[in-house]
């Protein structure tokens, strides 16, 4: 078993090559053969030494889904939930996803769906566009009004 200094050594490179979750990093102490009171006192030393920080991992993983996979809030809260992160941090970081940008995001990629869809009829292209946009994790209460827009050709 690795002694606590190597430990902290470890998880220090750990945490500083990218963003963790608290979760993430217990699960890659007790990985390396940590007891649970070596790993917690690990971890309070990476948070007091700034290498840990669930909101700043929370804001993070919110604006890279959604700025290069194109993820809905609904899909990025569920994986933030996977990921053991508090309510409190992924308000946070849903919060940090501007308005503007998530709506066109959400206009783009309805309209490139639409467009990609060469057969069917209005309603089975409005159902196969509505399905992909959910499958993303869009709310269906913003994708509606949006892919009418376009399906009557306003957008």
């Amino acid at each position: 078993m690795p002694s606590l200094s190597e430990l902290q050594q470890k998880l220090k490179h750990y945490c500083a090559y990218q963003e963790r979750s608290h979760a993430e990093v217990m699960q890659k102490l007790y990985a390396l053969g940590a007891w649970k009171r070596d790993a917690e006192q690990v971890v309070a030393w990476l948070i007091e030494n700034d290498f840990l920080n669930e909101e700043r991992f929370a804001v993070s993983f919110a604006r890279g889904k959604f700025r290069l996979k194109k993820w809905g809030k609904i899909k990025i809260k569920h994986e933030l939930t996977l990921k053991k992160v508090s309510s409190r941090n992924i308000s946070t970081a849903l919060g940090n996803i501007e308005d503007q940008a998530y709506q066109q995001t959400l206009n783009s990629l309805i309209s490139k769906k639409w467009n990609s869809l060469k057969t069917g009829t209005a309603a089975e292209k409005k159902m196969k566009t509505m399905r992909y946009m959910l499958q993303k994790g869009y709310e269906s209460i913003l994708v509606k009004p949006a892919m009418n827009k376009i399906a009557e050709g306003k957008a």
